[in-house]
């Protein structure tokens, strides 16, 4: 049984040489994001087809981002059960098998329940790849976790560009057929990955291995706070950025800034993976980046017409540069062995605070009748940038730490 699997992992390192776990780590991201980001395209059909108050939409919209935060450390006991490679696949498995079944029947509850499924899937995937950078790559720990962003906004550009023009197309219109579409890629991969993962220290994983976040540690809060203060900004953009322009009589702007918003983010994520070994784990890049949001959003609201488009394209490089810097933090601050429960930690407080941000930007909307304040919660998750990687002492303007794995168990 051990010598067949070796076999395999054998054949598949001949097939991909030292790529192997840069490409694992990639198709691992694209799986976090694919089938969420399918969801806003369709919409209005599902909102047709289903007669989903606005409320529901909203919950529909919203519901994965809870869940990441609230499914963060049962992940994390997974990981510490299973071990990351497995876990990893487990999550992609969930995550397929779920977001294909969200149209089964097109049925409101089975589509809250299946994509409740999913968003556990997600929350399990999500931590375990942390902790998969500290044992494939622990010399390049700044290239690896820009690897997987990397896919991860692949992912999400991929089903939000796609499934309009494309997939739709092919399933005569069904979105119901759409979801399995996206969720037959997912578990392919998965597939893939469950082949070819190469063998890791942890991969049995250990029934005495510790997965509760250690909330007296201070850098547990510190990034779980940096995690909100990306999440904030980003989601916040995202979310009130189209309605702004609308309500600024300039609507024909809204899908040029989205595009530069989001498609911005895919040339910033390679640029930090050539630039991952200077600027991981240095205080210096998440500041600079922090007072970058606070200027694309102040371009974004001046009044010449080329000015939200370049805003929003500022706006999109240094979220995609603090999502990297942010991530590759918890191989860096923990041991091998550890990295899980750091992870689950800063999901868990960063996407629990990052849920809020509708609510805080539509409010202050309502209360001052004023379009420019929704997006109050992008200035304010730059604020929380700056102020938490200000006080994330064992982060420093010299040379990045080294990260020292754990010994294999």
């Amino acid at each position: 049984m051990v010598g067949d699997r070796a076999c395999r992992i054998d054949r598949a390192r001949a097939l991909f040489g030292d790529w192997l776990p840069w490409l694992l780590l990639w198709l691992a991201g694209i799986d976090v994001r694919l089938t969420m980001l399918a969801v806003p395209p369709v919409l209005p059909l599902i909102h047709r087809d289903l007669g989903l108050s606005e409320t529901g939409v909203a919950v529909l919209a919203g519901l994965p981002v809870f869940l990441l935060a609230a499914a963060a450390i049962p992940g994390s006991l997974l990981i510490a059960r299973l071990g990351a490679r497995r876990a990893l696949v487990a999550g992609v498995v969930i995550i397929a098998i779920a977001s294909g079944l969200r149209g089964v029947g097109s049925s409101a509850p089975v589509l809250f329940a299946m994509t409740f499924a999913m968003a556990i899937g997600i929350a399990i995937a999500q931590p375990a790849m942390p902790s998969l950078v500290t044992s494939w790559a622990p010399a390049r720990v700044g290239q690896a976790t820009a690897i997987y962003v990397n896919g991860i906004l692949v992912g999400e550009t991929l089903s939000a560009s796609l499934t309009l023009p494309l997939v739709l197309p092919l399933v005569a219109g069904s979105w119901q057929r759409s979801f399995a579409v996206w969720a037959a890629v997912v578990l392919l991969t998965a597939a893939f990955m469950a082949w070819a993962t190469p063998r890791l220290p942890d991969a049995a994983g250990s029934r005495e291995a510790r997965w509760w976040p250690d909330w007296s540690r201070a850098e547990t809060w510190q990034l779980g706070l940096l995690q909100a203060g990306a999440s904030m900004a980003y989601f916040g953009a995202n979310a009130f950025i189209p309605d702004f322009l609308r309500a600024t009589a300039r609507s024909q702007l809204i899908g040029t800034c989205l595009t530069m918003l989001n498609a911005g983010q895919l040339p910033a994520s390679v640029a930090a993976w050539v630039f991952a070994q200077g600027i991981v784990g240095r205080r210096w890049p998440l500041l600079m980046m922090g007072v970058g949001i606070l200027a694309g959003l102040g371009v974004f609201l001046l009044s010449p017409r080329w000015a939200p488009a370049i805003g929003a394209g500022m706006l999109g490089l240094c979220f995609a540069f603090v999502l990297v810097l942010t991530l590759a933090l918890p191989p860096i601050l923990a041991e091998g062995d550890d990295v899980h429960r750091l992870s689950a930690g800063m999901f868990a407080i960063g996407y629990a605070l990052s849920f809020l941000t509708p609510v805080l930007g539509g409010a202050a909307w309502d209360l001052t009748r004023r379009p420019a304040t929704s997006l109050l919660p992008v200035a304010l998750g730059a604020l929380i940038i700056l102020a938490t990687a200000s006080a994330l002492l064992r982060l420093r303007a010299g040379p990045p730490p080294r990260h020292r794995p754990s010994a294999p168990r």
